[in-house]
């Protein structure tokens, strides 16, 4: 006889994912009329990556490639338990800027890592995250994770 059941790992991760979608669904977060329109012409990409690795090179050698824009990275970790609010913070530094300041305020932000585990990945779940993104004045493109995850 079952007295008790509970989820474990990324099962228990799961249900804590779905109570905070739905919590933030209730509060109006992912309604479609919130998306903002991405400019077409960007002067200034901000972008949210860690420094290191093929994800920040990417993206860099492929902007530079099209187009000859602006480029500033904020660099965070992109997994472990800081990781969150490290983005977090990167997103709300980046509207705090000036649009005519000493460091100019970005026309769209990317939030980018590769994929991984579950895991891997709770950092971008991040609650506080999520507000920041509904409550940036500046689009945000999310670029985490690989199809599959």
């Amino acid at each position: 006889v079952i007295d008790n059941l509970e989820p474990a790992g990324a099962g228990a991760l799961m249900a804590l994912l779905e109570e905070r979608k739905r919590r933030l669904q209730a509060d109006g977060l992912f309604d479609t009329g919130r998306k903002q329109l991405l400019p077409f012409m960007p002067r200034v990409i901000g972008v949210v990556t860690s420094p290191t690795g093929s994800v920040i090179r990417d993206i860099i050698h492929r902007i530079k490639d099209r187009f000859p824009l602006h480029i500033l990275v904020w660099p965070v970790r992109v997994q472990g338990e800081t990781s969150g609010a490290e983005v977090t913070v990167a997103v709300k530094g980046f509207n705090a800027l000036a649009w005519d300041g000493a460091i100019q305020r970005p026309d769209l932000l990317i939030v980018a890592r590769g994929g991984g585990s579950l895991e891997d990945l709770w950092g971008f779940n991040d609650e506080a995250l999520a507000r920041a993104v509904a409550a940036s004045g500046i689009p945000v493109i999310s670029a985490v994770g690989h199809e599959t995850d």
